[in-house]
């Protein structure tokens, strides 16, 4: 019994062994596994299981997705972006949901999308859709993750395993959608700089937390043009044809002072790479020249109910869905249609500074 449990035992390791030096042998053109955190934008299916407002498992959702898997739990006819970037990586399989009954054991090893629809970086975002994961929940799942990972590659194989890792954070939408600009009353008492602090203060914890436990690679992605999409069009009606100043005014606000935390995170951590995803700058460009990229709309959901710009009911069945979803850039009130999504897993994968800073997904991934 004790022969076989010692040759149980150092094929174990010699198994380890092996997945170790594959994973160090392909470090230079590829990832060792993708952990994600976020809302709703790269949600994979996390909100199916928990008792929320905020779900999308049902149609008209994924109608384009590979047969016979939709829907998911993705806000989209299709692909997020991170599901994009891992096809540009290579990746056979999407990176799964953390609750999803299916993501346990070694499936955990590639990575794993902890992702929650209504989430935000501050714990009250999305309390009008009930239940979310927060991005401290998030984090304590993956602590959760990190400690499996630790019990089965042992301390100094899982640092190296998390250091080659990519992880990646979109989030703070929410935080003013659904929170900010939430109650009216809101802006009396608290001003825009005031709220922005909060939220800079609170993701610099969080960012901070990630890479105690290991993140070294970190893609930030930043708040895109919300006042341009359909929900807040529609609900805005006074601006007219134009996109809502006030909700792009808070997400500049933001973004400028997450790039110069993201600046401070890259000075004062030791070999940590952080990068800023500048999605407002794409997804602004998408919109002003979206022609140029074949789309034909750019201000109304492919999927809508009510509102004119489609931007009053979330994608429910009785929804009624335009026939060419790439010729959108919006899926529905707040989500990107696949076709949006392409172009901006592309430009974060290999554009320039103006699109992430201070280098790419693909120069990320061959960095030292």
């Amino acid at each position: 019994m004790g022969v076989y449990t010692n040759c149980h035992v150092l094929l174990e390791l010699l198994f380890f062994a092996s997945v170790l030096l594959l994973r160090s042998c392909s470090a230079l053109d590829r990832f060792s596994s993708n952990y994600v955190f976020g809302d709703s934008l790269v949600d994979v299916g996390n909100n199916n299981y928990i008792a929320t407002i905020a779900k999308s498992n049902y149609l008209q959702n994924g109608i384009d997705f590979p047969p016979g898997r939709n829907p998911t739990g993705r806000f989209c006819n299709g692909r997020t972006v991170v599901d994009i970037i891992g096809q540009e990586l290579g990746w056979r399989d999407f990176t799964p949901a953390y609750l999803a009954p299916t993501t346990v054991g070694d499936v955990v090893l590639d990575g794993v999308n902890y992702a929650s629809a209504a989430s935000g970086i501050l714990n009250g975002t999305g309390r009008n859709y009930v239940g979310r994961i927060n991005n401290d929940a998030q984090l304590d799942y993956f602590a959760k993750t990190r400690q499996y990972i630790i019990s089965r590659m042992g301390s100094s194989a899982a640092s190296e395993h998390f250091g080659n890792a990519l992880f990646s954070f979109t989030t703070g939408s929410n935080d003013f959608i659904n929170n900010y600009l939430l109650s009216p009353t809101t802006a009396i008492f608290v001003t825009p700089e005031t709220f922005v602090n909060q939220m800079i203060a609170r993701y610099n914890i969080q960012l901070r937390r990630l890479y105690d436990m290991g993140a070294r690679r970190v893609v930030v992605v930043n708040v895109g043009p919300i006042g341009c999409i359909p929900d807040q069009r529609d609900k805005n009606p006074l601006a007219g044809d134009s996109c809502v100043d006030l909700p792009n005014q808070l997400a500049i606000l933001f973004n400028k002072k997450l790039k110069t935390l993201i600046m401070d995170l890259n000075s004062n951590l030791a070999q940590s790479k952080f990068l800023y995803g500048d999605v407002y700058s794409i997804v602004t460009d998408i919109i002003q020249n979206y022609q140029s990229y074949g789309f034909e709309n750019f201000d109304s959901a492919c999927c809508r109910l009510a509102g004119r710009h489609g931007g009053l009911a979330p994608c429910l069945q009785p929804s009624i869905v335009c026939p060419n979803r790439s010729k959108y850039v919006f899926w529905d009130p707040f989500h990107p249609t696949d076709a949006t999504n392409f172009i901006i897993a592309k430009r974060l994968f290999e554009g320039g500074s103006n699109d992430i800073y201070p280098i790419n997904i693909r120069q990320l991934m061959q960095a030292n």
